[in-house]
């Protein structure tokens, strides 16, 4: 069991840190009971579990527990939601009548969660007395984790509130001049996050932010800015660490049993283990992912997320050397072979790839329901390698990044600096995992298209696609977003100018006097 699925060590931390010294009865008498953040950071364990509970809010519903799917890979041209909320549909949609509504206030407000907790570690952990080495390495975890967040928070409402220190009845941020300045300070916390952290843990800390984690983000976080030569050193870095390989089995990537190998950069740490509660907030409460709940098919789970058509037909689009088809395509969806436009061919019959809880296939198990039949929904992350259910308590972490992601950008990075052949042998390598021939001598234009086939193949469902489609401008003129109708109808609602950015919160906004994101209103 990895280090922050201990909620013991977080009892403190997870639910005392918010606490402060204004916190007192009406005799204005300190609640003996109650540390406030003034007293409660005395020694280094109370440094690690406030670092814990830091970890703790990338679990958060708004993050990588439930609502951050819907908010990438939902809103992206790889999927959709058919949910019968209405409202949540809409959202994916870029439809969003009510700013208030429940999944963008959590996206919005449970990041800042997790910030005020690395902001509290940030402010009252150097000045504990400790080992010097265990310091820099909990502050740069804490540093790391912040510009997570606000990687998120620059990607969906591009000038979130800039908060830096902890939250305090006085305290009142300032919201973000420009994305430049998020940028600015991400790639600040991540030099500095990079300083402190190590390569590598032990025993019950496996999991924890490496410096690998750290450098790649900042790899991501300047390619996001098209700044490639910064982005290029950053990951030449995590491939020159011979700390990283592609596991054997892609799969492998996506199951309970098989976390924290080879190929994770970083991921986000979850345990099946059961809570009376499994949405609140507290030490104790439940610390499964949702996604697989929410993302199953009918009658395993609510279906309120699904893939795209398209995808499969990227898929199709090339055979392994030994002309069979891309194995990563039965890893990632659930489809029907009777479906249109999927190619009739004897030489690739039924397997067990094919099959998916219970052992049937969805011929099988919709046999008189085409329309369920007809239907692409989502394989990877989902339960059913190994139990027949889906359900609220999801023990597979969400793997943020990974090595075979960092080939892949590293060789997009080279590419655009025009070393298309520096670039190629990276491409490969990803390849010949999945049993793909290589690629031979390609341009720089074929390489820029080639590359983003590989992405969809390799990363599909994994939340980098919006980041992709922003990079890559598609979200910035209509000949893009006509581009990506032809795949995806939900964008016939896309407006240009507006749509790339959710709207922040009303409430927020009101009552921190913050400027509206262009277009919402």
């Amino acid at each position: 069991m990895t280090f922050y699925k201990k909620r013991l060590l977080a009892l403190l931390a997870g639910t005392l840190l918010l606490s402060t010294s204004c916190e007192k009865d009406l005799l204005d008498q300190p609640n003996p009971n109650l540390p406030t953040a003034e007293t409660f950071w005395q020694n280094s364990q109370d440094a690690n579990k406030g670092v814990l509970a830091a970890y703790s809010g990338l679990q958060q519903l708004g993050n990588y527990r439930r609502w951050i799917y819907f908010a990438y890979d939902l809103r992206s041209d790889e999927g959709f939601s058919s949910s019968p909320w209405p409202e949540l549909q809409n959202f994916t949609k870029f439809i969003l009548a009510d700013y208030n509504f429940v999944v963008n206030t959590d996206v919005w407000g449970h990041h800042y969660v997790g910030i005020n907790r690395c902001n509290q570690v940030l402010a009252y952990v150097p000045a504990i007395e400790m080992d010097a080495t265990l310091k820099a390495q909990l502050l740069g975890e804490a540093r790391f984790i912040r510009a997570l967040h606000y990687f998120n928070l620059v990607s969906l409402y591009g000038r979130p509130v800039m908060a830096t220190e902890p939250a305090t009845a006085d305290y009142r941020p300032a919201q973000a001049a420009s994305e430049q300045e998020v940028w600015d300070f991400i790639v600040q916390d991540l030099e500095a996050a990079k300083a402190g952290l190590p390569v590598s843990y032990s025993g019950n800390d496996i999991g924890r932010a490496t410096k690998g984690a750290a450098t790649a983000l900042l790899g991501k976080a300047y390619m996001q800015q098209r700044k490639w030569a910064e982005a290029s050193a950053q990951l030449a870095e995590v491939i020159g660490s011979g700390r990283y390989s592609l596991t054997p089995d892609y799969r492998d990537n996506f199951r309970h049993d098989r976390e924290n190998n080879s190929e994770s950069v970083f991921e986000v740490q979850f345990t099946a283990e059961y809570s009376a509660d499994r949405d609140d907030d507290y030490a104790g409460a439940s610390e499964a992912s949702q996604r697989a709940q929410f993302f199953g098919l009918p009658g395993k789970g609510w279906t309120d997320g699904e893939a795209r058509a398209w995808l499969i037909d990227e898929f199709l689009k090339e055979k392994t050397a030994t002309g069979k088809k891309d194995p990563r395509l039965a890893a990632t969806l659930f489809f029907s072979r009777t479906r249109a436009g999927y190619p009739n061919d004897p030489t690739d019959p039924v397997d067990q790839d094919d099959k998916a809880y219970d052992n049937l296939t969805l011929d099988q198990r919709f046999a008189t329901e085409a329309y369920n039949r007809g239907r692409v929904y989502w394989r990877k992350y989902e339960n059913d390698y190994w139990k027949n259910a889906e359900g609220y308590y999801s023990p597979i972490n969400h793997r943020v990044l990974r090595y075979a992601d960092v080939l892949l950008s590293q060789a997009e990075c080279l590419n655009e600096e025009g070393k298309t052949g520096e670039a190629l042998p990276l491409v490969n390598q990803v390849r010949a995992r999945v049993g793909l021939a290589p690629l031979g001598s390609l341009g720089q234009e074929a390489l820029r298209a080639q590359l983003m086939h590989e992405r969809v193949t390799e990363l599909a469902g994994e939340s980098w696609r919006w980041h992709d489609l922003r990079r890559w401008g598609l979200l910035d003129s209509q000949a893009g977003i006509d581009e990506l109708k032809a795949r995806d109808p939900d964008f016939n609602n896309f407006e240009v100018g507006k749509s790339a950015l959710l709207p922040i919160p009303r409430t927020d906004v009101d009552i921190a006097n913050l400027t509206q994101n262009p277009g919402w209103k």
